[in-house]
């Protein structure tokens, strides 16, 4: 997960972590949670942010599969 890119996509279209849980259906604070990693996202809410923010499968990639390395 790349907090970091979830949340310049977010503020690219307006939109802050208030707006984007209550338009999913979810309080802020289990948004939060999920953007700092402390939960994981479902298939479901990925691709409702793919398609809320005209994602590519490359950007859902970077934003939610990335790879560290060490």
């Amino acid at each position: 997960m790349n907090p970091n890119k979830l949340r310049a996509v977010m503020a690219l279209n307006g939109e802050t972590g208030i707006v984007l849980a209550e338009a999913m259906g979810i309080a802020q604070q289990t948004l939060s949670a999920k953007i700092t990693g402390k939960r994981e996202f479902t298939q479901g809410e990925i691709q409702y942010i793919k398609e809320r923010y005209n994602l590519s499968a490359a950007d859902i990639d970077d934003i939610f599969f990335t790879k560290l390395v060490s």
